[in-house]
């Protein structure tokens, strides 16, 4: 019986977050053309732009696994750099199967070949989503305060104006947004079903409590603004690098690729696989604010996102070979 439940319930984590990505991707290119974007990619997209952008992400990765050894330290825990590096591909991996659980599965990987207490380092990661959280916010206002007026059209665009509560029960674009919050709602959930194990054991919640409070003690903390400073400038670039691979997006400026990236990052918050379906759609009605037609819109967001879900899965097989054989020196030493 406990089999069945524990099978229903991982069945359910994966199947709910594809359902949700999946009707929102359907509505919006219910009526797409996609002979088109394969078009676009044969004949008008610059591929080195495309190539340049996929630098940016595979930069903030490792920047990423680099910062997470920084924060490690201070609990007495010294993984290796390159193990840290290849948790973080594996974990993005990870989340394109069930969402958010690359962030416990990268814990298990510094487990298992550098002996990492687990509990320390998830309180590090919970950490790290905080700081995420602040970037985000920090991005927010300072876009807000740039385009003000952008922001209140995207609002009345996606039918969350409450100056018309009768437009807004009707606009399928405001019942998008509800899916995505109850999305949101079921991941929080699940986080903290899996955190309620740790309930049980009070040397296990000390353990995560140390890892969150670990960034206090980080020897290096200019350091480690300064990696910050660097995942979010590579998140950026990767965003905005790609804008140039199409003709249709080349000539928006960095504001409106600042308010873009914003809403994007937003959007990802949704529990879908690497935020496939809200982050179309946040990024589909931006750049139509911006003039783009939505065709074209669809066709970046489309090939954008493709290309970049591609990469993850590329960098978290790669993770997967790796690891084994750059940590054999280890179990050969342990004979």
């Amino acid at each position: 019986m406990n089999l069945a439940s524990n099978s229903l319930k991982y069945g359910l984590q994966i199947l709910i977050p594809l359902c949700l990505g999946g009707i929102i991707l359907w509505w919006m290119y219910r009526d797409f053309d996609f002979s088109s974007a394969w078009e676009v990619m044969q004949s008008e997209m610059t591929w080195s732009w495309m190539l340049l952008s996929l630098i940016f992400g595979i930069m903030s990765h490792v920047i990423r696994g680099i910062r997470w050894k920084l924060t490690l330290a201070p609990l007495q825990e010294y993984p290796k750099t390159g193990n840290c590096i290849y948790a973080i591909f594996f974990s993005y991996a990870a989340n394109l199967i069930i969402p958010r659980v690359g962030e416990v599965s990268r814990c298990g990987v510094l487990s298992k070949y550098d002996g990492t207490s687990f509990s320390k380092s998830l309180g590090t990661v919970v950490t790290e989503r905080l700081i995420d959280m602040v970037c985000v916010l920090v991005l927010t206002g300072l876009a807000i305060l740039l385009s003000a007026k952008t922001f209140s059209s995207f609002f009345d665009k996606t039918g969350t104006n409450l100056s018309s509560w009768e437009e807004l029960l009707t606009s399928f674009n405001f019942w998008i947004i509800v899916l995505c919050t109850i999305g949101v709602c079921i991941l929080v959930y699940f986080m903290l079903r899996r955190l309620s194990f740790f309930g049980k054991l009070k040397h296990a919640i000390k353990n995560v409590w140390e890892g969150i409070l670990s960034l206090r003690r980080v020897r290096h903390f200019p350091l480690f603004i300064v990696y910050t400073i660097g995942i979010w400038l590579c998140y950026f670039l990767q965003f905005y690098v790609a804008m140039f691979c199409f003709p249709f997006t080349e000539n928006l400026n960095v504001i409106a690729a600042l308010l873009m990236f914003v809403v994007g990052s937003i959007a990802v918050v949704v529990p879908t696989p690497n935020g496939a379906g809200p982050w179309h759609f946040a990024i589909i009605t931006m750049l139509t604010l911006f003039g783009v037609d939505r065709a074209d819109a669809g066709i970046f967001a489309l090939i954008t996102h493709g290309i970049q879900t591609f990469l993850l899965i590329l960098l978290g097989i790669y993770a997967m070979v790796v690891l084994p054989f750059s940590n054999n020196n280890n179990k050969t030493k342990a004979l």
